[in-house]
């Protein structure tokens, strides 16, 4: 497959399933065996519909932005930013905080379809920024 037609899958995906949460895209753009990398994700396409449906509880306002794409064959690298609010509960209760964080990602493409995805999004810069970090206790008089 050329790249223009992974892009254009790798796009769709990010637009549909992520940010909107329609799923139907995952059984057309993403190969039944394909294999997962990112450490915590399941490795079916089930699996990365009920991982994103777990995002997109806990973050209803969830979005990723494809900042840069690069293009070598059936490889496909990006890096995005990804914003939410905590409304629906992470790592407990909702705490009404919003976060602003990039995940770059590594996809391996066959036949027009996603068959590896690699990913790395800042998950201490998530965190912080939801307050979910370890406070230093103040000094004892």
């Amino acid at each position: 497959m050329s790249g223009s037609k992974n892009e254009s899958v790798f796009r769709e995906i990010i637009s549909e399933a992520f940010n909107q949460g329609h799923y139907k895209v995952l059984q057309r753009d993403v190969a039944p065996d394909f294999v997962e990398h990112q450490f915590g994700l399941k490795a079916t396409i089930e699996g990365m519909q009920s991982d994103i449906e777990s995002l997109r509880q806990a973050f209803p306002d969830f979005t990723l932005t494809i900042e840069d794409l690069v293009e070598d064959g059936e490889i496909l690298w990006a890096r995005m930013t990804a914003r939410g609010t905590n409304h629906g509960g992470f790592m407990g209760p909702p705490n009404g905080k919003s976060f602003r964080i990039t995940v770059f990602d590594q996809l391996r493409f066959e036949n027009g379809k996603m068959v590896e995805h690699w990913g790395s999004p800042d998950r201490f810069a998530l965190l912080a920024q939801l307050g979910l970090l370890p406070q230093k206790a103040p000094a004892a008089a």
